[in-house]
């Protein structure tokens, strides 16, 4: 696989996904019931990943999607809940980061995260500085599975489509990746994904 750059997801992949205490902290700050509220969270969303509204702007929507009003002090509760909600990495991905890195491998990353995370993530891991690009989608103002968004992470790495390996721990991201012209990986364990990189340097 020399010559491949590694595209990978943040979320699911080297960051955790939510934690559940995380997500139980807020809803109860919320005080909305959690069905309702995840509905909400989720569909509005996207245009906050795509950097089209700040933290509070996204907060505002939900709130009133909800029927409610968020004043600004919860709005604060709830930014800083929802960082540490997605503030979890594993280590394990972020050694073979490392590595893949002092190997002089090409690396870049593509995640879906507004703003305020964005900016918890740079202030916290100097890991991200090993990515040769950093496409994050409030910055890029493309999200996935937009095919935009892979199409962007192409041209800023100048090279084919298939020379990108894109790893996403979402089935419908993966396809949206080979949509364009990439080849996918759907990340399951950072064991099995080190098993597939050793076979392909092999191959």
């Amino acid at each position: 696989m020399t010559g491949t750059v590694l595209l990978f997801d943040l979320f699911g992949v080297i960051a955790r996904l939510q934690s559940a205490e995380g997500k139980d902290r807020i809803v109860r700050a919320a005080g909305i019931p959690a069905p309702d509220f995840w509905d909400a969270y989720w569909t509005l969303r996207p245009p906050y990943d795509r950097g089209e509204v700040n933290g509070p702007g996204y907060w505002r929507s939900v709130a009133k999607t909800l029927g409610t009003r968020f004043d600004d002090h919860l709005i604060e509760r709830l930014v800083a809940a929802d960082i540490a909600s997605w503030s979890g990495v594993d280590d394990t991905m972020v050694d073979l980061v490392e590595q893949l890195a002092a190997q002089d491998r090409r690396i870049a990353l593509l995640s879906n995260i507004p703003e305020e995370l964005a900016g918890h993530y740079e202030a916290h891991h100097a890991w991200l500085e090993r990515f040769e690009v950093c496409a994050l989608s409030c910055r890029i103002g493309r999200a996935k599975p937009d095919p935009d968004a892979y199409r962007w992470c192409q041209r800023a790495l100048r090279v084919p489509a298939d020379r990108v390996l894109f790893v996403d721990d979402r089935q419908a991201n993966v396809r949206a990746a080979e949509a364009v012209g990439m080849r996918g990986r759907l990340f399951t364990t950072s064991a099995r994904l080190r098993e597939h990189l050793a076979q392909s340097d092999a191959e």
